[in-house]
């Protein structure tokens, strides 16, 4: 332990918490490129097509965050780069309250077996900052039955789009605390692209080409700027409900056919890689094409997280009173899904903890996406960005099932 830990704060403390929001999110994005790098250049990944949600990912860090104290609390707020947890708490009470939007579902979930007590100030302050829906279940004993009831809860909360949230695989008897995080995105193009689509072909790393269906458009401008071995498109969606909200979607096309390794470097070693890379002013353009694509991706982040550095066991000392042993995180899933085609993009991830005890360009330009890139989708006004991931294959993934609409 290193030393008295605070308080969970209370609300009119995280209320009166000043923050540069902006400047939380360029934090954020920080640690979200170390996890992206991570990936990409893991073994295991650099053959795949990958997705995956930072935010999502996020919020749960941040709930584990609140639920703990000393040596685990030290080490998570110097992951995500803040230096209290009020100034954690409020930033992600500043986010969740953002995004409520019709082109976005964002909901938080707790499942407590019903063998445990939380405490009252935690259940208050996930209930209040997170806006997080509370349950008490059996998990030892109808675990099944509880998963059905989680996976119900979260089929109705994000209109379909996700109907699996929990496996049974999921939840042993020693199961006591499950939190989880869902995100879905519905975005449709503010320009959309020409109803059909064309084959031509798209250069694989291995030096082979595939076949794929690419998208035309009609736009004789685009946003996209030029930048030293690599272009990026940005590609907007139309507002929503809430026009302060301005959502786009991010390729970065390393300009060599087998260019993204260099790329996924670069990432990995220019501090402030990101910055000044979002092109702000449209030029004209010859040849457009970008190719269809549908990417599944799930690993487990919690093994993620020890490779980064987070040594230690992340221990809930604070979410249950005078427990001993206290609760203890077991693992942390996360799951990730997006289609993009002529219409727009469909996108959505989730983040599961399980817990028991002990453990820019002037002239025209070409943007023709025919080899492996980058994307992201990114929400403009703040910053915060939904989901990263890269296309090696167009076709990888194709054959997976549509999520439901």
């Amino acid at each position: 332990m290193s030393g008295p830990s605070p308080a969970i704060p209370s609300h009119s403390r995280i209320r009166t918490t000043t923050m540069d929001l902006k400047k939380s999110v360029r934090c954020q994005e920080d640690v979200a490129l170390t996890i992206t790098k991570h990936l990409l250049l893991k073994q295991d990944f650099q053959q795949k097509n990958l997705v995956f949600s930072p935010l999502s990912l996020f919020v749960v860090l941040s709930v584990v965050a609140a639920g703990s104290e000393g040596h685990s609390l030290d080490q998570l707020l110097s992951f995500l780069q803040f230096d209290s947890i009020d100034n954690l708490i409020a930033f992600f009470s500043q986010l969740v309250a953002l995004f409520s939007d019709d082109r976005m579902c964002f909901i938080n979930g707790m499942w407590a077996d019903e063998s445990i007590p939380l405490s009252h100030s935690f259940k208050q302050l996930v209930a209040t900052h997170y806006n997080t829906t509370l349950a008490s279940v059996d998990f030892k004993t109808k675990g099944g039955q509880a998963c059905r009831d989680v996976n119900l809860w979260v089929e109705k909360e994000t209109n379909g789009l996700i109907t699996k949230l929990l496996h049974p695989s999921m939840v042993s008897n020693s199961t006591e605390l499950v939190f989880a995080n869902a995100l879905c995105f519905n975005g449709v193009w503010e320009h959309m692209f020409m109803p059909i689509s064309v084959p031509a072909g798209f250069h694989l790393l291995n030096g082979t080409k595939v076949i794929a269906p690419f998208m035309l458009s009609k736009q004789r401008e685009h946003f996209i700027g030029i930048f030293d071995g690599f272009k990026v498109l940005r590609l907007s969606y139309k507002q929503g409900r809430d026009e302060t909200l301005r959502f786009s979607m991010y390729i970065f096309l390393p300009n060599a056919k087998d260019g993204l390794l260099a790329l996924i470097e670069k990432l990995a070693s220019e501090s402030d890689f990101l910055k000044d890379k979002f092109p702000q002013r449209k030029v004209e353009v010859r040849r457009f094409t970008i190719p269809k694509f549908k990417i599944s991706f799930s690993f487990e982040a919690s093994n993620v997280l020890h490779e980064l550095g987070m040594i230690s066991p992340f221990v809930l000392t604070k979410v249950v009173e005078g427990m001993n042993p206290p609760l203890g995180v077991e693992s942390i899933y996360h799951n990730a899904f997006i289609e993009v085609n002529e219409k727009g993009t469909i996108a959505s991830a989730n983040t599961i903890m399980r817990a028991a005890r002990g453990k820019r360009c002037a002239t025209p330009t070409d943007f023709v996406a025919d080899h492996p890139f980058l994307f992201l989708i990114r929400e403009d006004f703040s910053g915060t960005i939904l989901f990263i991931g890269q296309v090696l294959n167009p076709l990888d993934g194709a054959n997976e099932p549509t999520i439901s609409k």
